[in-house]
């Protein structure tokens, strides 16, 4: 579940509950200098994101989702000590108004 290099939004809110309750941060980071709706995002800044403690998880995402996918190596060499997902559909399939039901947390 947590080890898929692709995260849809609904995995991406669903994951990041769940593991921030065990103290692993996920953070959102934004390849397009287009951030989301309703959900903190980082720009892509290697400096700022080598601070970040170590096993966070980084979640990338571009306008499609395809070009992090296609550079999702790249990242998880340049961030060994993080791991690296992609946001499946990017910006494009982002649904600002999107929220878990409770039904899903349970079900988790």
């Amino acid at each position: 579940m947590f080890y898929t290099d692709e995260w849809t939004q609904q995995e991406l809110y669903k994951n990041t509950k769940l593991l921030e309750e065990e103290g692993i941060k996920v953070v959102l980071i934004d390849t397009i200098l287009k951030p989301l709706r309703n959900i903190e995002t980082i720009t892509y800044n290697p400096y700022e994101m080598e601070t970040m403690p170590e096993g966070t998880i980084f979640v990338f995402y571009c306008d499609s989702g395809k070009t992090t996918k296609e550079r999702l190596n790249y990242y998880k060499k340049k961030f060994p000590k993080y791991r690296c997902v992609s946001l499946r559909g990017g910006r494009g399939y982002w649904r600002p108004n999107y929220q878990l039901l409770e039904e899903i947390e349970k079900n988790a």
